[in-house]
């Protein structure tokens, strides 16, 4: 059983239920007019791009290409992080810190899955390398992101008492304790969420997607299952190295809050 191919005719149809939506935008004022459309428009240009990126992929299977792309998805899962927080960490540091965070959680993650768990020949055969990190770095980016925010916002809020404590004696780590333990709890609570509901409330995208390419509801699942625990392993590790980086960032040698890192609040 194949998939039903879909015609220009039928994602116009899909894309009139967001002009509906912009409308209804537009008659209550809420501003999401234009965000709509730029999300509507990267969506599709974006998709296509890497469908025909995928099918040069496929045709063309090495490990070089491979390694770009995903370089190129790990850029710029990492510019979305930094653009996702309210007080993002200045210059390239914040960058660098959400991008080794997703480097090390997400990439050996799908390393272990690809090369013990399935293990495909070769492992980076596109069709289900790039899928799996993808998966991976796009749930990743999200725990990432919500995390730092959680992380620095926090920080900028409770300044005053962080360094009552600091001046108490404590050290940067027992002074930030509880904020970075609900930093981290932030970061994975949609990943955790998603997991408590799946097959309940939702059927996740990868198990819908084999079940409408004709593949076995069981063997749907277990891939899907497969996929939820690499994606809540990837998003743990992340988060928590990535709270790690930024609480090591915004204290110095001699556990002193450095809150000139952070970049002023940025606009709703």
């Amino acid at each position: 059983m194949n998939v039903k191919p879909l015609s220009p005719v039928d994602l116009a149809l899909a894309a009139s239920l967001l002009v509906l939506l912009g409308l209804f935008s537009w008659r209550l004022q809420l501003g999401l007019g234009r965000q709509l459309a730029i999300a509507a428009a990267r969506t599709t240009v974006q998709l296509l791009l890497i469908g025909q990126i995928l099918r040069l992929l496929f045709a063309h299977v090495h490990i070089g290409y491979m390694l770009l792309i995903s370089m190129v998805m790990l850029a710029a899962a990492g510019r979305e992080v930094v653009e996702r927080q309210q007080r993002s960490i200045r210059g390239l540091h914040g960058w660098l810190i959400g991008t080794g965070s997703m480097f090390l959680s997400s990439f050996s993650v799908t390393f272990l899955a690809l090369f013990v768990i399935i293990g495909n020949v070769p492992w980076y055969t596109p069709q289900y390398a790039i899928p799996l990190l993808g998966m991976l770095l796009g749930n990743t980016m999200s725990g990432v992101a919500l995390g730092m925010d959680r992380m620095t916002e926090t920080l900028w809020q409770q300044r005053q008492v962080i360094e009552q404590r600091l001046l108490l004696g404590q050290t940067a780590g027992q002074a930030v304790r509880e904020i970075r333990r609900q930093s981290i709890r932030a970061g994975m609570m949609p990943i955790i969420n998603s997991m408590a509901t799946a097959g309940l409330v939702s059927l996740p995208g990868m198990m819908t997607g084999q079940i409408l390419g004709g593949s076995s509801p069981l063997d749907a699942v277990h891939y899907q299952i497969l996929i939820m625990f690499l994606i809540c392993a990837g998003t743990g590790l992340g988060t928590i190295v990535a709270i790690l980086g930024v609480e090591r960032k915004l204290f110095d040698a001699r556990h002193r809050l450095r809150l000139d890192v952070l970049s002023p609040v940025r606009d709703s």
